[in-house]
């Protein structure tokens, strides 16, 4: 997932990430470095240097702007020691042997983890991957504007409610946008059935050309923020960042379901520092150590107490229903990876944007 944070700290974050973490203590991993490849302003504003003070090692960390472009750099070699895909791609990796089992007795935070990101399906015992962050995508959308009934009614298809032509933010994101149509016709995300996915294509094809879209991803965050537009397709936890700033600005996710996603730590076949590796899984998901990133980035732990403190009575995230993940609609779904079915989707999404480009 493509996150954010607030403009403050990510420079600051960035700053600090460029410029070396110092301040390390002779810990039992002095001299040693760690190699971390993730999301971009995906981490605690104090988190690197925290875990640099506790081991004494220094952290590298290189940042992607999406799972693609992570996997290529992976496959062709390039060593890390601690990688953070999303779920789908985490399924890719482990399919072309690309990771290393964990080694359980290093870890003592499997026990810290809230029940709904234990034994995924694209990793049912935890075998190769712990969750980072999870989260959903919903519909962010201005309570001034657009009514609860009308999202209740029209779920997913509010898309092409024409009453908000010209009002609406897509996400340019494949998987998602397709997700969104095929939820909305009843169907799985994880179809493979070529004439689902065609009417998936037909349903998106016919909103840009009459809804007038915009399509953006991190754009969002701040515009609705503003809100400049009725409503959008959005991650959850950007949604949470969205309604502390405006408290016009509501989360909804459809009857018809959405994506239950995760990203997840996971360690390269190659990595040089396996062990080490472990100790940065151990740490993130200590409480400090969730509680400083989760506050920060404005995603969901996937630390049980830090979950239930920041969203319960005084916390960060009090009353904000995006920030915690629903667990109770079996309509939701976990993506699966698809070679076939990816390269699909990705040719009939260009020719959806290229359709919103001549209707513009």
């Amino acid at each position: 997932m493509k996150k954010f944070f607030g403009v403050v700290i990510a420079a600051a974050a960035a700053a600090f990430i460029v410029s070396g973490c110092g301040g390390k203590s002779e810990g039992k991993y002095a001299g040693q470095t760690l190699h971390v490849y993730n999301w971009g302003e995906y981490v605690g504003e104090n988190t690197l240097s925290d875990f640099e003070k506790l081991t004494g090692a220094s952290v590298v960390m290189d940042e992607f702007d999406s799972n693609e472009q992570m996997y290529i750099k992976v496959a062709n070699g390039d060593a890390y020691d601690i990688l953070v895909p999303s779920d789908y791609m985490i399924e890719r990796l482990m399919q072309e042997d690309l990771l290393q089992p964990l080694d359980k007795s290093r870890l003592n935070c499997l026990d810290l983890l809230a029940d709904g990101v234990k034994n995924l399906p694209y990793d049912p015992d935890n075998t190769y991957s712990v969750p980072y962050f999870w989260g959903t995508v919903g519909i962010v959308y201005d309570k001034n504007k657009v009514s609860i009934e009308e999202l209740e009614k029209d779920g997913f298809g509010i898309f092409a409610n024409e009453k908000f032509k010209g009002d609406i933010y897509l996400y340019d994101s494949e998987r998602d946008m397709f997700m969104m149509a095929l939820k909305h016709l009843g169907y799985s995300m994880n179809t493979s059935d070529e004439k689902e996915i065609n009417e998936a294509y037909e349903f998106l094809l016919q909103c840009v050309k009459t809804m007038e879209p915009e399509i953006v991803t991190d754009e969002i965050i701040d515009n609705m923020a503003q809100g400049r537009k009725a409503l959008g397709l959005i991650y959850s936890g950007d949604a949470a960042y969205v309604m502390t700033e405006n408290e016009d600005m509501g989360f909804f996710m459809p009857e018809s379901g959405t994506n239950l996603w995760s990203d997840a730590m996971v360690i390269p076949k190659n990595a040089k520092n396996p062990e080490l590796a472990h100790e940065f899984i151990n740490f993130i998901l200590s409480y400090d150590g969730a509680m400083d990133t989760s506050v920060t980035v404005g995603y969901t732990s996937p630390n049980k107490q830090v979950m239930e403190e920041l969203s319960g009575e005084g916390g960060e995230f009090e009353g904000i229903n995006a920030y915690i993940p629903r667990d109770d609609n079996p309509n939701d779904e976990v993506f699966e990876y698809n070679e076939d079915t990816r390269k699909i989707i990705s040719e009939l999404w260009s020719k959806v944007k290229i359709a919103a480009s001549n209707a513009g």
